[in-house]
């Protein structure tokens, strides 16, 4: 069906076709939704957009508004629909459970559960075989933290500024993005260690991250060094020597930064700070809540990228394509320490969740959702390079997979960011165009690209020719 509205920024760039036909909006008008959005929700749960969008309708990598326009979604509700919108599989098992049962709570067996913590676990590596199901992302490190000081018998932990780990009392101290900080006291026991940003960062070069898009830095190490790297593990040393106490509960890391802005590490970073840790009596967590699922495309798991088992594994958000769940992967032992007490989760692995969670693994395989991310991914991440070559604004281009980060600069020799108000002009253009992509970083400075892994090359073809636009567009209003 061709589009029969006029967009309000024009492109050239033509919008892959869709066969898909959105039910006719018959709720509230948007002026109605609105009010109600102003009196009776949070004022804390902020909207995208000058005018935010009022949607009505999703179809795998797409997205429908209340007058039926459609939007290629590439941020997938905060990285979170990993299948696709609404994907008929995962639909199907659902309504099938919905009416069969939905909740019944751990006391009781349900079968389930055993056949998802058979299946989730099955896809990691030795010792990583236990689960305890939660329903967020949040709640699921909160739990990680919780397990590791149980275990270890340690309070303190390490993580990196520039993570978002989640916005719980106890996870708030690991979250270490001052946006998302608050005046009350948080972060007891939790140390902050430099970020190693290999474009950002005070050292990095050109052979740097496990991507098929390197920094524009140049670097003269020879095969087999990185000295960004060297550096970078001096100053982990060096937190461990001033900031924490001889032995430690933890260390926590997402494998790609995610809410600032799919920030990468030298590749051998994570290896060299894992036995680190270990030497200091302390356990490895990896959030794989943004990375996991095959988001990266090489491996499954992001932490495979890094040749590194963690201790713990804490998954959310695509674990479920948009259903509240979320779970903790760990060693026997491990799990064990938190078995000597009660702790109870009511909605943790219900009925519902559970046939979600196995739905969403089967169409991952069934539809080569992995071998699709490294694909599709590799291929935008190249797309966008060049746009990197020609827009001076154009800082650096990065990621793995479909899990991708556009940093805007003011300038490439400076790194200073792009304002937030030009940043923003960009991407609103980009929504006018029919693209919608996310934001991040320290200074709300990078465009986050996460999303559904179902697109195809012909959606990418559609998105870079509108970011160009939008490029231009920028150029022309500062000339």
């Amino acid at each position: 069906r061709q589009q029969k509205w006029k967009r309000s920024v024009s492109t050239q760039a033509k919008m892959p076709p869709c066969d898909f036909v959105p039910e006719k909006y018959k709720s509230y008008s948007y002026e109605h939704m609105q009010k109600i959005r102003e009196q009776n929700i949070s004022p804390s749960l902020r909207m995208y957009y000058k005018k935010p969008l009022l949607l009505h309708q999703g179809h795998m990598q797409w997205l429908f508004d209340y007058k039926g326009q459609r939007y290629l979604d590439l941020f997938a509700g905060i990285v979170t629909v990993s299948v696709g919108h609404c994907h008929p599989k995962v639909t199907m098992a659902t309504q099938k459970q919905l009416a069969r049962l939905w909740h019944t709570t751990n006391i009781y067996m349900h079968p389930s559960i055993q056949e998802y913590a058979e299946k989730l676990t099955s896809l990691f590596p030795d010792p990583l075989k236990v689960v305890y199901l939660t329903n967020s992302g949040s709640e699921a490190n909160d739990l990680a933290m919780f397990m590791a000081r149980l275990y270890t018998r340690n309070f303190d932990f390490i993580c990196f500024r520039g993570a978002y780990h989640g916005g719980s009392p106890y996870t708030l101290g690991l979250t270490s993005i001052g946006l998302y900080k608050h005046g009350v006291a948080n972060g007891f026991g939790c140390s902050t260690t430099m970020l190693p940003d290999v474009f950002r960062g005070p050292w990095g070069g050109n052979h740097c991250r496990d991507s098929p898009v390197q920094t524009i830095r140049k670097c003269n190490c020879s095969e087999g060094v990185c000295h960004a790297n060297d550096q970078y593990i001096e100053q982990f040393k060096d937190t461990l020597n001033t900031s924490v106490p001889k032995t430690i509960a933890g260390f926590i890391a997402e494998p790609i930064q995610g809410v600032n802005g799919a920030v990468q590490y030298p590749r051998s970073f994570l290896k060299e700070a894992y036995q680190l840790v270990r030497e200091r009596g302390g356990v490895c967590i990896s959030d794989e809540v943004q990375t996991g699922f095959g988001r990266t495309g090489s491996h499954f798991w992001g932490f495979q990228t890094h040749d590194v088992v963690p201790d713990i594994v804490t998954l959310a958000k695509g674990i479920g394509n948009g259903f509240p769940m979320a779970a903790v992967v760990t060693t026997k032992e491990i799990a064990s320490s938190l078995a000597q007490n009660l702790h109870i989760n009511t909605f943790g692995g219900s009925p519902l969740a559970c046939v979600v969670g196995a739905a969403v693994l089967d169409a991952i395989e069934e539809d080569g959702l992995q071998k699709n991310s490294e694909d599709v991914g590799t291929y935008m991440l190249l797309e966008l390079a060049k746009l990197r070559h020609k827009f001076e604004i154009v800082g650096d281009v990065r990621g793995k997979g479909l899990m991708i980060g556009i940093e805007m600069v003011t300038d490439k020799d400076s790194r200073c960011p792009l304002p937030a108000e030009e940043v923003s002009q960009i991407w609103e253009d980009c929504k006018d165009m029919g693209i919608l992509i996310g934001r991040g970083g320290l200074y709300s400075q990078t465009f986050r690209i996460k999303p559904p892994m179902c697109i195809t090359k012909k959606d990418v073809d559609f998105a870079v020719e509108v970011f160009h636009t939008a490029l231009q567009r920028h150029m022309e209003r500062t000339a």
